[in-house]
């Protein structure tokens, strides 16, 4: 069946899917401020599949149309609904406008997604939750997790230029990774990040990959949306930027066409066990101080720690102890008899979520108590090799993922600065014969894999914004 045919057929809720239409882990979504038919044109060499546009009732004519003409290209439209007003009948106002979901974008009353879902039951309208991150639904059924709260990813800079060093010392590289390990590890769902560009700021096309590549790298989604300034050059067909938009399109298509690695989960011998309330949810904080020191971690909550979970870990950081339950401590205490290292901090470690929910980083005094926490980590870590080690690296980051079956593991790369990186090496634990290097702009390309006395290892020549290293 055609793709037109397949997307125009009105999406059903999660579990109601036919067989024929893209189960909600397939929908790539953009924002998009244009209910002119002809900007449709610009998704052609893209695999954005959904369209997130403001619903008005003033409107509704137009976002009709729109949603009509969108439907017989095989893209689905989903209208944004912020709080204010009762959304169960603007929502219907939107599906009788031909729109295929509904978006409740913002913080509204915990019984409110339920309450539209029944009104919508009769429709099998999908709605999904873009939500503050400390309200959402962790751990839910719905099959997609969104926020609309995020850090725009790119290295520090100080005001005189200088990259800011982290506690590691390395180049600090904001980033929402850790974040999205953490919200990723509480079930299937896929995660959107839909935050939008930051204002008066220049963002180079660089920036955007970087963003989209980000959240690509764990698994997770960022919805695409441009500033004003691109948003308005793309519609006059100007050629930079239409340039700009392709390589932009080239990154989306180059995750869609490896989707089997978004099934692919985090491999390493270094498990993190912290929850939504001890500041798993907020970005620079200590999965994101292992990740720039390109230690793979795995994030464990504690309502999913279980043997299972610690499967593979040699060592394992608990940063509240007492968050666990007594069932859950005495995991851990089995997992130290069966010889796994396990560190605990000390009163006051953790790091307390902010009550603030417009707050999604740490303070001052937060970042040096995180300094402080860096010493302990390092003294633990050490130079073991848990999992993978990489040098030549420092603008870069990096998720090390296993295939179901663990016959396959992925380097996720991605470079933060405007320039590529270069001479790039990846050391492994374990023996592996073939390695292969695949990039959104080049052909796969085989590298020779080497032995060494931590396993083996992977030399790669130039990084220039996203990559993935498989081995076999």
């Amino acid at each position: 069946m055609p793709r037109a045919r397949l997307l125009a057929v009105t999406i059903l809720a999660a579990g109601l899917l036919p067989a024929f239409a893209p189960p909600p882990a397939d929908w790539v979504p953009a924002r998009w401020n244009s209910t002119d038919p002809k900007s449709l044109t610009l998704l052609a060499n893209t695999p954005i599949n959904c369209l997130l546009l403001s619903w008005s009732d003033k409107e509704a004519p137009s976002l009709a149309a729109f949603a009509t003409a969108a439907s017989v290209k095989g893209i689905s439209s989903f209208a944004i609904l912020t709080p204010g007003t009762d959304p169960v009948t603007p929502a219907r106002a939107a599906v009788r406008a031909h729109f295929a979901g509904i978006v409740l974008e913002g913080d509204f009353p915990l019984d409110v997604a339920p309450r539209l879902r029944d009104a919508l039951a009769d429709t099998r309208t999908p709605v999904v939750e873009i939500s503050a991150r400390n309200h959402m639904r962790l751990g839910g059924a719905a099959p997609i997790l969104g926020t609309y709260q995020g850090v725009w990813p790119g290295i520090q800079v100080e005001a005189d230029g200088a990259a800011k060093a982290g506690p590691s010392g390395s180049a600090w590289i904001d980033t929402n990774s850790g974040f999205l390990r953490a919200a990723r590890a509480w079930g299937n769902a896929t995660v959107w990040l839909a935050n939008l560009p930051p204002e008066k700021s220049v963002i180079t096309p660089e920036r955007y990959l970087q963003v989209i590549g980000d959240a690509a790298m764990t698994g997770s989604r960022w919805v695409i949306a441009l500033d004003d300034d691109f948003w308005q050059r793309l519609l006059k067909s100007d050629p930079a930027s239409l340039k700009s938009w392709g390589r932009i399109g080239q990154l989306l298509q180059f995750n869609e066409s490896h989707a089997e690695w978004r099934a692919f989960t985090p491999f390493g011998k270094l498990a993190i066990v912290q929850g939504s309330d001890d500041g798993a949810l907020l970005s620079g904080g200590i999965l994101d101080m292992i990740a720039v020191r390109h230690t793979p971690v795995r994030a464990i909550p504690p309502q999913k720690l279980t043997r299972e979970s610690l499967a593979g870990a040699s060592m394992t950081v608990n940063v509240d102890t007492d968050a666990l339950s007594p069932e859950q401590r005495e995991i851990l205490q089995a997992y130290t008899r069966g010889g796994g290292t396990v560190f605990t901090g000390p009163p006051g470690w953790k790091e307390a979520a902010p009550r603030d929910t417009g707050r999604i980083t740490l303070n001052d005094k937060e970042l040096k108590h995180i300094d402080e926490i860096w010493h302990d980590m390092q003294a633990l870590i050490g130079r073991k090799n848990l999992g993978a080690r990489l040098f030549n690296v420092s603008s870069m980051l990096s998720n090390l993922m296993s295939s179901p079956d663990n016959k396959q593991v992925i380097v996720n790369l991605v470079n933060y600065s405007e320039y590529p990186a270069e001479d790039v090496t990846v050391m492994l634990l374990g023996k592996y014969h073939h390695a292969t290097l695949f990039m959104p702009d080049a052909k796969p390309r085989d590298l020779e894999v080497y032995d060494n006395e931590e396993g083996s290892g992977v030399d790669i020549s130039k990084v220039p914004s996203y990559a993935t290293l498989r081995l076999d």
